[in-house]
């Protein structure tokens, strides 16, 4: 069944779209969520709810509920490296339950960058095979074992790419499987190297991945130059410029460069957002969601 959320439809107008990122905390309270509503209001179509992306937290279930109270259309966020095939497809039926309309599906990352390396990971199945089990939950009705699930289930099936992964042969064949799974759309991770990712996207036109799937382009706003380091030290893939982290550093104090970070983000958005096979951006706001108006307004999107 195709999914009826507001991201769907969006998705089928040609609409240039706007997703953002909601970091759940370690936290029973309904405050952050509600400041991430009041905050990002309607200037987005949906927000991720990141699971346990920095450590344990809210789960992303809980935290879709919320953000749907709120107002907000949620996009359920799963990783297949806390669950096996069982607890997947049980939290995928009840997501359905809830009324959660959106899916992004992932493997995540180790455990050990999130600060809990004794954790035993379970990787049962990688981000591709959980695609190919949503979309015949949606087509089919069945689940992996052939079991069939009762009364309805349509989700829209989303996916993350990293665009400098390399060699771009391995990137694409990737990006194929995951179209090719069922996903609909792609956030990709935060683009800083702006030629990296355009050349990446030309790839991906050329192959035909961008007429089968929504690429959207993972944007983050940096608050300081010693989040960037941090950044580039833990996730070597990011690629962020010399010259971003230079540039941080000389806005001046904290209050300085985050603004200074905003600014970027939205000179970044201006870049990209004219790149043939481009759909849309994805704020990660990394638990700043705050910043994520601010950075709409900086890109004049």
């Amino acid at each position: 069944m195709k999914s009826d959320s507001k991201l769907s439809a969006k998705l089928d107008s040609k609409d240039f779209i706007v997703t953002a990122e909601y970091l759940p905390r370690t936290e029973t309270s309904a405050a952050s969520i509600e400041a991430c509503s009041m905050a990002m209001g309607s200037m987005v179509t949906a927000v991720n709810a990141a699971d346990n992306l920095n450590g344990v937290a809210m789960s992303s279930l809980a935290a879709c509920i919320g953000l749907g109270k709120a107002g907000i259309e949620p996009v359920f966020q799963i990783i297949t490296r806390d669950r096996n095939r069982i607890a997947l497809q049980s939290d995928l039926i009840g997501a359905a339950y809830l009324g959660i309309k959106n899916v992004l599906c992932l493997s995540g990352y180790h455990q050990s960058l999130m600060g809990y390396p004794e954790s035993a990971n379970v990787y049962d199945i990688d981000s591709i095979q959980l695609i190919a089990a949503v979309n015949q939950m949606n087509e089919q009705g069945v689940l992996l074992n052939g079991t069939k699930l009762g009364g309805t289930f349509s989700m829209l099936i989303g996916a993350v790419a990293n665009p400098y992964l390399k060699p771009e042969q391995l990137n694409m064949l990737r990006l194929h499987k995951k179209a090719d799974a069922g996903a609909k759309f792609i956030q990709t991770q935060a683009v800083f190297d702006i030629e990296g990712f355009q050349r990446w996207l030309e790839i991906a036109t050329i192959e035909g991945l961008t007429e089968k799937v929504a690429i959207l382009a993972g944007v983050m706003p940096l608050s300081s130059a010693e989040e960037a380091g941090k950044l580039s030290d833990t996730y070597t893939d990011l690629n962020i410029p010399e010259s971003i982290i230079n540039r941080l550093k000389s806005a001046g104090d904290q209050a300085a460069q985050q603004n200074e970070g905003v600014a970027l983000c939205g000179e970044i958005i201006k870049k990209i957002k004219s790149f043939k096979g481009l759909r849309g951006i994805h704020i990660l706001s990394g638990g700043k969601e705050s910043l994520v108006p601010e950075v709409i307004t900086a890109s004049g999107t």
